[in-house]
């Protein structure tokens, strides 16, 4: 008699099971990783993290320490300018935030606006120290204007206001161009040059203590105004030669300052105008 088989089943796996142990180790895969790699990476993120404040904390602690406060304010190549007006803006502006945290752009846009300071440069003395270097503007004459008589430098900038006389500037420049036109700035250059021409000249004739003004409205026909005898006179001046036309017209006048209007040196010989009586 024949034996029967047995039948036997296989164990057949879906493919549902299979993605979920797939998923399973996936995740088992993950989570080793990030134990493995993840972890000291986070640690390591919150120890930087809470170093670098710590460190801003301690930096903003110790740049706002009285080791920092301003004790020493060293101002450099003033002359017309007030040193210690600077020295107050300096301090007013250092005495929260302290020489590191100080402003130095700000405090230097700050000077810059004195009127005779042209540029200034501010730096830092660690610790406790700031220096000022300033480079002014240089007077070149007083000029006559509609709001009284100011002081010029070379670029015809109007530095202050005179309220009284200038030794190094003994007579005042008149015609000056007041106008907001594209020639004024050039024209006013030219007068300014012009009045320093007859400075040196008149310098080396000894002759600036008898000039009370001089008229430069045209620079072709320079205009001296001198006295003589309580009345002032009229000069018309030569221009390629001031010293010498000058010194023949207070020639000229001297001791007759009475009866003359005005004299025009600028040619060969002396032309006289004589007052009407």
């Amino acid at each position: 008699m024949a034996k029967k088989k047995r039948a036997t089943t296989r164990s057949r796996t879906t493919p549902s099971k299979r993605r979920v142990t797939s998923s399973k180790l996936s995740r088992s895969g993950v989570s080793q990783n990030f134990g493995r790699f993840g972890l000291p990476l986070a640690i390591s993120g919150v120890l930087i993290v809470a170093i670098a404040v710590l460190g801003f904390t301690f930096y903003r602690s110790a740049t706002d320490s009285q080791f920092f406060k301003v004790r020493n304010i060293e101002v450099r190549g003033t002359d017309r300018t007030p040193a210690e007006d600077i020295r107050r803006i300096v301090a007013s502006e250092t005495e929260k935030p302290g020489v590191w945290n100080a402003d130095l752009a700000d405090i230097r846009l700050k000077i810059e606006k004195f009127p005779f300071v042209k540029t200034a440069s501010v730096s830092r003395m660690l610790p406790a120290g700031i220096r000022v270097d300033v480079v002014e503007r240089v007077p070149q004459a007083i000029v006559h204007l509609k709001a009284g008589d100011f002081l010029v430098d070379g670029e015809g900038t109007i530095l202050s206001a005179m309220n009284g006389g200038d030794k190094d500037f003994p007579f005042v420049l008149h015609g000056w161009d007041e106008a907001k036109t594209e020639r004024a700035p050039a024209d006013n250059i030219a007068r300014l040059k012009l009045y320093k021409k007859m400075l040196d000249e008149w310098k080396q004739f000894d002759l600036m203590a008898r000039v009370k003004q001089v008229d430069l409205t045209d620079v072709r026909e320079p205009t001296a105004v001198v006295e003589d005898s309580g009345r002032t006179i009229s000069v018309l001046l030569a221009k390629d030669s001031l010293g010498k036309s000058l010194k023949t017209a207070i020639e000229v006048v001297t001791g007759k300052g009475s009866k003359i209007k005005s004299v025009n040196v600028g040619g060969a010989s002396p032309v006289i105008q004589y007052l009407e009586f």
